[in-house]
């Protein structure tokens, strides 16, 4: 079953994206800030990570780059969720690999739909990486 890291520092986000996303099939796991999501990686692998950006001791871009700093090969895609659309956090995050970026409010269906897409992709990905 793939692992999905939820990062928000407001509980009822967490509640209703935890909910929804394992009532899709996915096991669901939550950070409050980016220095706990830092920590739950030294010993997970998630299959994917969505994070806010603002909150508190360290936010989601800081996040985002301390992961292309520290595991730039990781094997996850990281979507980024936030409320903010200004431009400048349209451009940090399109020169990360594997970062899509989500305006709030997202629609949970929606985003069910591109979490499903996001696997299928890897699926098919490493299919053809093997049949070659």
């Amino acid at each position: 079953m793939k692992r999905i890291l939820v990062v928000d520092d407001e509980p009822h986000i967490i509640r209703i994206l935890k909910l929804s996303i394992e009532n899709a099939g996915y096991t669901v796991d939550a950070a409050y800030n980016g220095e706990q999501a830092l920590a739950y990686l030294q010993t997970h692998q998630p299959d994917l990570i969505i994070t806010d950006i603002d909150m508190p001791r360290m936010n989601g871009r800081e996040f985002c780059q301390h992961i292309k700093k520290t595991i730039p090969d990781h094997k996850f895609d990281i979507f980024v969720l936030t409320a903010r659309a200004e431009i400048e956090h349209r451009e940090w995050s399109r020169t990360m690999t594997r970062v899509s970026f989500f305006e709030k409010p997202v629609s949970i269906t929606k985003l069910i739909v591109r979490i499903d897409s996001c696997f299928d992709e890897l699926h098919t990905g490493e299919d053809r990486k093997h049949a070659g």
